[in-house]
């Protein structure tokens, strides 16, 4: 991708996105993750720590979470500064996090609400507690307009504790989640088994889309970060939902097509791979 010649930059500013999201040194996933790709996609990142982390491209060893005070403080901050197109909100930390940021949002009922639900880690790394889980069931799908789980986080959000065994099939888990509030759910199948990856889209009437992409090897760092802050990018663009999903998972199937490995870990995935790459890139590799 070029960069533009002076007087075919447009004058109009780009639209701010505000993030809730853990730190990640690594820059694999997390807040860097989420301001990488915004900022390739020509969004402004307009950034709220909810938690520090210690990890690397193997795995998440501790995390402190914020205090949910300061955590409002950051939101409010830039809400009532800046306008902002969308809200994506990633890993959160504690149950109390969870209260804070839930009061922020339900101020700002007209601002699509992008959730990607992090459970746990790349290498399984839990990152929330059932406790946690809970409260996001309760006061943050209610609000959310586009829920981005994998198949793991879909069917542990959507199991009935009630019921030993429960094991529903994905279209329920999506069904499940809806009947909480969500007004979309964007399930990705990577942890399924399949030559390709079937990613669904799905809103109260069923599925919107189901998207096939060619399975990549090795395993990725912070591929659902990107996956969400796209999703949320392309939404703060102008983009309705179904088109804005459609255009999340081709930018994110390529930036983990052009992934590199810099440690002794997982692959993280290269956000600005259009601007080391000649050629337009690929986007056909969705039937």
């Amino acid at each position: 991708m070029p960069i533009p010649a002076e007087s075919a930059v447009s004058s109009a500013p780009p639209p701010a996105v505000l993030i809730f999201a853990g730190t990640d040194p690594t820059g694999g996933a997390g807040l860097q993750a989420d301001v990488l790709t915004l900022a390739s996609l020509g969004c402004h990142p307009l950034s709220v720590v909810t938690c520090i982390t210690v990890q690397d491209t193997v795995g998440v060893d501790d995390y402190l979470p914020m205090e949910p005070e300061w955590i409002a403080d950051q939101a409010r901050s830039v809400l009532e500064d800046i306008p902002v197109a969308a809200i994506k909100i990633g890993m959160i930390g504690s149950v109390e996090a969870v209260a804070a940021i839930a009061e922020v949002v339900s101020d700002y009922p007209d601002i699509p609400l992008i959730l990607d639900p992090v459970l746990t880690s790349g290498r399984g790394d839990p990152l929330a507690n059932e406790e946690l889980i809970e409260a996001i069931r309760d006061l943050l799908m209610p609000q959310t307009t586009v829920l981005t789980p994998n198949s793991v986080e879909a069917r542990r959000l959507a199991e009935d504790p009630e019921q030993e065994g429960d094991d529903p099939e994905l279209t329920e888990c999506a069904r499940r989640l809806m009947d909480l509030g969500c007004e979309y759910v964007l399930i990705t199948g990577a942890h399924e088994q399949g030559v390709q990856v079937t990613n669904t889209l799905y809103n109260t009437r069923g599925a919107v889309h189901k998207l096939q992409w060619d399975r990549l090897p090795g395993a990725y760092h912070g591929s659902g970060c990107t996956l969400a802050s796209a999703l949320a990018g392309f939404m703060a663009l102008g983009q309705d939902v179904a088109e804005a999903a459609r255009e999340a998972q081709a930018f994110t199937w390529q930036t983990l097509k052009h992934a590199w490995r810099p440690g002794m870990g997982q692959f993280i995935p290269d956000r600005l791979y259009w601007a080391r790459e000649e050629d337009a890139p690929d986007d056909d590799a969705a039937s």
